[in-house]
């Protein structure tokens, strides 16, 4: 644990589309400020993801003064602006995995505009404050809640873990493959697999679990093309029972802001 920094940051306004590295983050319950608060969701309003749509992966997002900003990767020009709050009252059920919960309707403007650039009617949504996703009991402290992210507030990865994983492809991978939001320089591989809790900066966390890892991670996020790695290499080595896992995720205890450049310490005693 000698001398551990943190490394990156990243937010994903928009669910499993493009995220944005930041310099700072303002650490909330629900995951960083941003994360994850907007999602599109089909006609039956079940969340889309990557994993069925990975022209997803093709639309970026900017967090700019007035709301957030979404453009095709392939045409910048191409873009919208999503606002921070949505002046919609309309509200709709949606689904995500097992859980169901009520979000607002952004605007149909909006919608049609995602239907466009991903060729299938779906609709853009947003979490507001009211709306509260429980975690699962088990993982529970405080009675955490989460934003439309896939399980948890939370996903850390150490930078050295993908040096390992990058050192048994062919062709390396960059990080935005594993969609973390924080990443940790310094340490051993797979440190992570051992922590219980940690600082960063004045912010505590605790890890809850490893990340099982899915058909996203073999998609260029650049392109939008799929294939077998890193999913294949990395079921040689980090299979157990059937999943292969990559990364922690975790759930906050304390803090307001963290910042790149610092420490990571184990909290001793627990």
């Amino acid at each position: 644990m000698n001398d551990l920094r943190l490394k990156d940051i990243y937010t994903y306004p928009v669910k499993s589309l493009g995220g944005v590295r930041l310099q700072e983050g303002r650490v909330l319950k629900k995951g960083l400020e941003f994360d994850r608060r907007w999602m599109l969701v089909d006609d039956r309003g079940r969340f889309m993801s990557q994993r069925k749509h990975s022209r997803m992966a093709l639309l970026q997002t900017e967090i700019t003064d007035n709301g957030i900003d979404v453009y095709s990767k392939t045409d910048p020009s191409n873009r919208v602006t999503i606002p921070l709050e949505p002046s919609s009252k309309n509200t709709r059920e949606v689904v995500i995995w097992d859980d169901r919960v009520d979000a607002q309707r952004v605007s149909q403007k909006l919608s049609q505009w995602f239907s466009e650039q991903l060729d299938v009617t779906c609709d853009l949504v947003f979490m507001p404050h009211s709306t509260r996703r429980l975690l699962k009991p088990k993982y529970q402290v405080n009675e955490e809640s989460v934003s439309f992210a896939d399980a948890m507030p939370y996903l850390l990865i150490s930078q050295k873990s993908l040096d390992d994983l990058n050192s048994r492809l062919n062709k390396p991978i960059p990080m935005e493959r594993f969609r973390p939001n924080i990443v940790v320089a310094g340490g051993a591989p797979f440190q992570e697999d051992n922590w219980n809790e940690i600082s960063i900066g004045s912010a505590r966390f605790k890890i809850t679990k490893s990340c099982a890892r899915c058909v996203v991670t073999t998609i260029d996020q650049q392109s939008g093309h799929k294939a077998k790695e890193p999913l294949k290499t990395l079921a040689s080595y980090r299979k157990v029972e059937g999943d292969v896992y990559f990364g922690q995720n975790m759930l906050l205890l304390e803090g307001g802001n963290i910042q790149v450049g610092d420490t990571v310490s184990l909290i001793p005693g627990v």
